[in-house]
């Protein structure tokens, strides 16, 4: 947030967004998203200019910088539209709208969004980044904001015509009923050869620069190769894990309980070496999860390693004392406490001069060789030349080749590079932290109460579980509204605001489920239930299948869309039919089963056609394809043996497996079946069950592990 110039605030000032607050100051008159805003661009018959971002983007400062802040561009705007800026992480409907809009009419999308509406809110032009003259082979802003006006005074009915026209397309999109496909698991096969095309061999991913994680592509191809013995599959997402954890866009300074670690939201360069150096919630708590499952997989300390790596960058740097999470660092800060500009990754980055004033010259020796570390900078692909001189760490050489070069033991270089760590992690401390975005968002939580709940099993870490069942009672006491049954997407300096849309329900469910499956504490899923019905009841289309992103009694949203692509966050469509289908067999919910399979059934065709937009919703739909199966612990959740039965559980890489808790005694939430169970235990047990059938008790970890690995041959597809 800006500091108060002589300049006067703008109605943004009145908002919690950091986002909005970013441009309080701005010399350009911007209206949040309202209807004081509409009501002025209808009496006063203007555009109005829609701009939309978010308060950790490099571009968005870019253009603020360069366009909002300038009083020329400014003035033309105050005079001639209505200027609206709208935060897409509070409202992603609004940006799933007339992103939808841009990518149908340049090709292409991302932040910061233009787009120029007219007062009943419908499209006539749009794009992202524009700069203030022509440059990049893009218009510049200032001519085009000319142009649009000059076509508003002498062409308005065109312009409008086009609008309606752009408007009853993306209304027809929204209230389309795609052409069904039947799916079979031939499917899975054809993913995952799609997956093996785009595959970078050399330096994992997929695709070309810039390149985004993509967590849910890598937990697909770990679900593919559980279900099909494709090792291949297999392979190639670790050795993608692998790279992003030794690259640049991996913070290489963490220490624990000290801070520093995670990702940062992608890389420039197909290397993995150069981030924009943002960090966002989603990603962190998505690729921990990648982690644990990894180390399920494997069982290599490396991943387990690296999920504490992630979940210590959370733990220490991203949450709040009450115990939510909050949402993003941005990519840019000051160099220095002397300077007033801001540059890009200079919390992050280092020159070889400040790494020897920190270290002594072996620790220099041994860490400038580990992290690829240059004397004039090492950084190669900088087309704006923003790392002049500057290092980003990642890991170039092995311990084992350190010691050799160094002639040293194993154990030493170990040592020597602990203790370097912490140095610079101490010195890095002391420079001005990027801006963090301390806005507590249902959705991103929910993915990290996940997160925390998965590693708290595989670690076997209480604390992880202790932090997972803070943050659910957290957005429970704080988001969630007990009297109408509805959730509640943000939280800031004690306020709690924004009706929940589709992604705040589906991610925090999934977290819910997750965390009762870990915790055994029935009041999670009893929660989860209520909150499952009042998701379908304001998000789901009963006439063609699928979930809205906003609610059906949301005033404040022009067009709802339905979101059809598993991306830097998953689909909530996705993660919902999920949670339909896990809840199914824990519940025998067949309701939930018929609206999941509906929903599978509106998106059939496109991940028949397309299947690498949906890689969230591929793994999901597994669970009919493939099967699935359920594990009911009986019994006391505090005995020793239920805990070590717990643990083996956490152990194992278990994808198609539903965890379900009964103390012997009527559940809130349970069925029949899981009663008869119930009644039949006298002492602590697990079952493995499918099809109403189980096997007989087991009360040890051997016992249960080796029913788990057990593999039917014929469902392994050669």
């Amino acid at each position: 947030m800006p500091i108060p110039s002589k300049r006067k605030p703008n109605l943004l000032a009145k908002e919690t967004s950091p986002y909005l607050l970013q441009h309080a100051y701005n010399p350009v008159e911007w209206y949040p998203w309202n209807d004081l805003a509409f009501d002025k661009a209808s009496n006063e018959q203007k555009p109005i200019f829609l701009s939309v971002g978010y308060s950790t983007c490099h571009w968005c400062h870019v253009m603020e910088h360069e366009s909002f802040e300038n009083d020329t561009i400014a003035e033309i705007l105050n005079r001639s539209f209505v200027p609206v800026k709208v935060d897409r992480e509070e409202r992603p409907d609004i940006d799933k709208l007339y992103m939808t809009y841009v990518q149908a009419t340049t090709g292409s999308g991302g932040w910061p969004m233009s787009v120029w509406l007219t007062s009943n809110l419908e499209p006539f032009y749009g794009g992202t980044y524009f700069p203030p003259k022509d440059r990049y082979g893009r218009p510049g802003f200032l001519s085009l904001l000319l142009s649009i006006e000059r076509a508003w005074k002498e062409d308005r009915s065109r312009l409008v015509s086009a609008a309606a026209d752009m408007n009853g397309q993306l209304e027809a999109l929204s209230l389309s009923k795609p052409e069904e496909t039947q799916l079979n698991r031939d499917i899975f096969h054809h993913a995952a050869t799609t997956f093996a095309e785009m595959f970078d061999k050399e330096n994992g991913g997929f695709g070309n620069a810039p390149k985004f994680p993509q967590p849910s592509i890598l937990e697909f191809l770990f679900a593919y190769s559980h279900h099909t013995g494709k090792q291949d599959a297999l392979e190639m997402a670790l050795f993608t894990l692998r790279k992003m954890a030794a690259g640049g866009i991996h913070d290489q300074l963490s220490i624990k309980n000290l801070g520093g670690g995670g990702f940062a939201r992608y890389s420039t360069d197909e290397r993995w070496h150069t981030p924009h150096f943002e960090k966002m919630l989603y990603d962190n708590a998505q690729l921990a999860i990648v982690a644990v499952e990894a180390y399920q997989i494997t069982g290599k300390s490396l991943y387990a390693d690296l999920a504490d790596d992630i979940l210590n960058y959370v733990l220490c740097d991203m949450t709040d004392s009450d115990g939510g999470f909050y949402s993003a660092e941005d990519a840019d800060s000051f160099p220095d406490k002397k300077s007033d500009i801001k540059k890009e990754g200079a919390f992050y980055t280092w020159s070889h001069k400040e790494i020897t004033e920190v270290l002594d010259p072996l620790e220099t020796s041994i860490f400038c060789f580990i992290h690829g570390v240059e004397f004039n900078g090492n950084v190669m692909d900088d087309p704006h030349v923003e790392f002049a001189g500057r290092n980003i760490l990642s890991i170039k050489h092995s311990v084992a080749a350190a010691a050799e070069k160094h002639s040293l033991p194993v154990e030493t270089i170990v040592e020597r590079m602990a203790e370097a760590r912490k140095k610079l992690l101490l010195a890095r401390k002391k420079r001005p932290r990027p801006h963090l975005d301390d806005k507590i968002l249902t959705s991103w939580n929910g993915l990290m109460i996940s997160a925390l709940s998965k590693a708290s099993s595989a670690l076997q870490n209480q604390h992880y579980l202790d932090v997972a069942l803070k943050a659910a009672d957290f957005i429970l006491a704080n988001l969630y509204c007990s009297s109408e049954g509805r959730l509640l997407r943000r939280f800031r300096k004690g306020q709690a605001g924004i009706d929940g849309k589709a992604d705040d329900y589906a991610f925090f469910i999934q977290g819910l489920i997750d965390l009762y499956e870990v915790s055994s504490e029935n009041i999670y899923l009893k929660q989860t239930v209520t909150l499952m019905e009042k998701q379908i009841e304001l998000f789901f289309d009963d006439v063609s299948g699928g979930f809205f992103n906003a609610a059906s009694d949301d005033p404040t949203i022009p067009i709802r869309m339905k979101e059809d692509y598993d991306g830097a966050e998953p689909s909530p469509n996705s993660v919902t039919v999920r949670s339909l289908y896990r809840l199914a067999d824990m519940l025998d919910r067949d309701d939930f089963r018929v609206i999941a399979d509906n929903t599978v059934a509106y998106f059939s065709t496109t991940l028949k056609e397309n299947c690498r937009q949906l890689p969230y919703l591929l793994k999901t739909i597994m669970l009919p394809l493939y099967g699935t199966r359920q594990i009911i612990l009986a019994g006391d959740p505090q005995s020793n043996t239920m805990k070590s039965l717990k643990n083996t559980v956490g152990e194992m890489y278990l994808p198609d497996t539903i965890i379900v808790h009964t103390s012997g005694s009527s559940n809130a939430e349970t069925t029949p079946f899981l009663e008869s169970v119930a009644r039949q235990t006298t002492i602590d047990a697990a079952y493995v069950c499918a099809h109403q059938t189980c096997s007989l008790p087991v009360h040890s970890s051997e016992e249960l592990r080796k029913i788990l690995s057990t593999v039917n041959k014929k469902e392994i597809e050669k």
